[in-house]
């Protein structure tokens, strides 16, 4: 399969809310060595240490420190950058946080994904908007195989019911406003998302590197429960993708889920398996499964028919190729390597790959 070439983005005007978590951060990065003009909007990086920084990439772009709950302050920055796509990524983004913090994790979720498609709406320079949400949007009934775009949405947990919430949102709004306007307006339903990077906690894969980074063995709360892991550059390869089609051609707009095959849905004991076996050294977890932890599901997987049959899109790296990044990131990492350069390295690998 080829890849969406990238140059469609230089000199493009690209607003990205989120931009200094873990994925907000890899998607500058691809979009600021394309050549676009990237504006950020986002709190502070969440974690000490964090991707953005090590990434080196304030001075490469726009960014702007807000809270996605303040309309009037969003706002002024659609204003003042007057942007053409939009990718929106600014959430409460864990289930156990959405437990402490249900309101904070509302209103940030959904009220988030309001103030942003205002501000699309009052700004006619905006041509195509991509929400980013999360496989964990669908009514889970633990199915062995994988929900496809038309299943119910209903998350179970405050994250997963608030992202379920953003969906609905989005498809209101397009209903409402958007339908005789100009503007494509998608969402992504993305799986797990490993990669190099992640600081942040209550996820496998900083657990993991955390414990390697003290010398002790990983710890796994959960290690039959089964997900749809994917490196962190496929889904933003797709979102990539579904922006600048979109953009393009206003058909491609839709809701898509993203995720790996089937085969690379593994359970996070396989996952861990994987991480020990890359990283070597003597790595070692054990189960420390909780009686008491709040819920969380057993088993989810995406059906990606939809999204391979639309774009040709097929995954590019299997989970122990994924791992195989992961390790080989935390690695550089952990021994002080250059980040920035390491994150241009996995681009390069990943972009230029032919399948």
């Amino acid at each position: 399969m080829k890849m969406f070439n990238l140059s469609f983005y230089k000199g493009k005007k690209v607003l990205i809310t989120g931009h200094t978590g873990f994925k907000g951060t890899w998607l500058c990065k691809i979009l600021v060595n394309a050549g676009a003009e990237v504006t950020g909007y986002s709190l502070e990086a969440p974690t000490t240490p964090n991707l953005f920084s090590l990434a080196g990439l304030e001075n490469n772009m726009n960014s702007v420190i807000g809270d996605i709950r303040d309309f009037k302050h969003l706002y002024e920055v659609f204003d003042a950058t007057k942007p053409e796509i939009v990718f929106h990524l600014a959430a409460q983004p864990i289930v156990r946080e959405s437990y402490k913090n249900p309101r904070y994790t509302y209103e940030t979720n959904v009220m988030g994904t309001v103030n942003l498609l205002e501000c699309v709406r009052h700004f006619s320079c905006v041509k195509s908007v991509l929400n980013v949400t999360t496989d964990k949007v669908y009514q889970n009934n633990e199915w062995c195989w994988g929900y496809r775009e038309c299943e119910p949405l209903d998350g179970y947990d405050p994250y997963s019911n608030s992202k379920s919430c953003s969906e609905l949102v989005t498809h209101s709004y397009k209903n409402s406003f958007f339908t005789d306007k100009e503007i494509a307006i998608s969402t992504a339903r993305a799986g797990n998302v490993i990669g190099g990077g992640d600081f942040a906690v209550d996820r496998i894969i900083p657990d993991c590197v955390r414990a390697m980074e003290k010398g002790e063995v990983i710890g796994v709360r959960n290690p039959y429960s089964t997900r749809p892991y994917q490196h962190v550059l496929e889904p933003l390869a797709v979102y990539l993708m579904i922006a600048g089609k979109q953009y393009e051609d206003i058909t491609y707009q839709g809701y898509y889920n993203v995720g790996p095959d089937e085969s690379d849905c593994v359970t996070t004991g396989k996952l861990v398996d994987l991480f020990v076996q890359h990283w070597g050294d003597n790595a070692s977890w054990e189960n420390q499964a909780e009686t008491d932890s709040p819920h969380e599901a057993n088993y989810l997987k995406l059906d990606c028919s939809k999204i391979k049959n639309v774009f040709g899109w097929q995954p590019r790296w299997h989970i122990s190729e994924c791992m195989e990044m992961v390790c080989r990131f935390s690695k550089v990492w952990l021994t002080g390597g250059n980040i920035s350069q390491e994150m241009d390295s996995e681009i390069s690998e990943f972009f230029d790959k032919e399948n």
